[in-house]
């Protein structure tokens, strides 16, 4: 990594000093003996690092620190001070100065501060590029959908990235609802790349991988001596989210006895460390996501109306992937294209049985089934087509007969009868067909029908279905 200093001092024989030593171990070094020069320089060559003396000719050195850090914020200054100026190397790191050093100048910790800044600087790169990354891969753009609902979804995405004022103002909450699968986390990683919030942590917790003790250390952090093991003090996950965004995955599944701090630390602002006397600061976004029935969980008493609402704020309802119509079409050659290219595989087709196969199966996983399916296509499969039995779903006899069911050639012919037929009653006869099949469990005939649970429990009673005394 390309790393430069410039050396701002009027005494000739320290600055070839310096320049010499800094040189000696790799630095690209640069003087100037006087304000003048030393701006001039600075302008054309960017340094990562300047070494400024603090009395120098043409231009004072506190002047040229504000000439400086106007020209470029990011430049690190590191004050050189005469014995007995403590005072004006204080005003100078106000003004921006990164550190200072006294004179007589010690070259081996000038090289320390050399070597602190060097890494300051490569993380810093580092952690931009990985930002960039982050942003340019969970962007709007990798949220592939074209139906209604995905329409709505992307919009919605847009409205609540623009809502966030930035610090000082109030970030509202937003809830992410869906099935296991849908892409919540998704959603929740392009809501922070879109906002103001992008240059700030993006930090994940899910609710249910940690234990509830150690998710309340996680969260909120510990002083030394909170606890036995406590050796030392813990900055908590909403400290670390500072001007960035936490995201609280399976907030549905959040211990009822860390759902009141959770209240106080979204309402309030603030949070206190395990063991802490004090309340601390924090401008964090909070996004949540769900994929149970919160609205039940309120009746069961299982979850705070109060959080509730306070999450509720703005939701983003995710579609289930069997309602996405030809989406899955254009997720499937998505995600044929990602991995071909990932594994350095040759692009494979989806044969014409397979693409129906493809939107006739349920997908109770999801987009994330989805993607696991062609990704072990795309390894294992040889031949130029991925064929319906190439897919896994199911037993090889399951996936034959779905495909033996599917007519490519013809629509489905129904022979009405001369009354004509009334939709709910074939309706009603379908459903109580899938609870029969699936001895009246009724995911796994919502699975078959191709509805969400809820969707299924709405339409018995719509019906006036009700399962038989000895059923499930």
């Amino acid at each position: 990594m390309s790393f430069t200093i410039l050396v701002i001092e009027d005494e000739k024989m320290l600055a070839k000093s310096i320049q010499k030593f800094l040189s000696g171990y790799g630095y690209e070094a640069l003087t100037a003996e006087d304000g003048e020069l030393g701006l001039k320089l600075a302008r054309e060559m960017r340094p990562d690092l300047v070494f400024l003396d603090m009395r120098l000719p043409k231009i004072e050195g506190m002047e040229l620190l504000k000439k400086i850090k106007e020209l470029d914020p990011s430049i690190y200054v590191i004050v050189i001070t005469a014995y007995g100026s403590i005072e004006s190397a204080v005003e100078a790191m106000k003004l921006g100065a990164y550190d200072y050093i006294r004179k007589p100048v010690d070259l081996d910790e000038l090289k320390l501060l050399a070597d602190r800044v060097q890494e300051m600087v490569r993380l810093r790169q580092e952690l931009s590029y990985y930002r960039d990354r982050a942003s340019k891969r969970f962007g709007l753009r990798d949220i592939i959908g074209q139906c209604e609902k995905m329409q709505l979804v992307l919009k919605r995405i847009g409205q609540i990235a623009e809502l966030d004022i930035g610090k000082g103002g109030e970030a509202l909450t937003v809830l992410i609802t869906g099935e296991t699968g849908t892409g919540k986390e998704l959603v929740a990683r392009a809501i922070h790349y879109a906002s103001r919030r992008a240059q700030g942590p993006f930090i994940e917790v899910n609710c249910t991988a940690i234990p509830t003790n150690l998710l309340e250390v996680e969260l909120f952090g510990y002083e030394k001596g909170a606890f036995t093991d406590a050796k030392t003090s813990k900055m908590g996950l909403f400290e670390a989210a500072d001007q960035g965004t936490l995201f609280l995955d399976e907030i549905g599944d959040l211990d009822q006895s860390l759902q009141g701090k959770l209240l106080k630390a979204i309402e309030e602002k603030v949070v206190r460390r395990i063991g802490g006397l004090r309340d601390r600061q924090i401008d964090v976004r909070i996004l949540a996501a769900t994929n149970k029935d919160l609205d039940k969980a309120l009746r069961e008493g299982s979850f705070r109306r109060d959080l509730y609402y306070r999450l509720k704020v703005l939701t983003i309802d995710l579609p289930p992937l069997r309602e996405r119509g030809e989406d899955i079409l254009l997720l499937a050659q998505y995600f044929l294209k990602k991995f071909s290219a990932r594994y350095n595989k040759s692009m494979k087709k989806l044969s014409e049985r397979t693409l129906k196969v493809l939107t006739t199966y349920p997908w109770p996983g999801n987009v994330r089934e989805l993607s696991h399916v062609l990704e072990r296509a795309v390894l294992l499969v040889d031949s130029e087509e991925i064929q319906p039995e190439h897919l896994g779903l199911g037993s090889l006899s399951q996936v034959k007969n779905l495909a033996a069911q599917i007519n490519l050639e013809e629509e489905p012919v129904i022979n009405f009868p001369p009354g004509g037929i009334i939709l709910d009653q074939l309706e009603r006869q379908i459903i109580l067909q899938a609870l029969k099949h699936t001895n009246w469990n009724r995911v796994q005939a919502a699975r078959l029908l191709g509805l969400t649970r809820d969707t299924l429990r709405y339409r018995m009673e719509k019906f006036g279905i009700t399962p038989p005394e000895s059923g499930v």
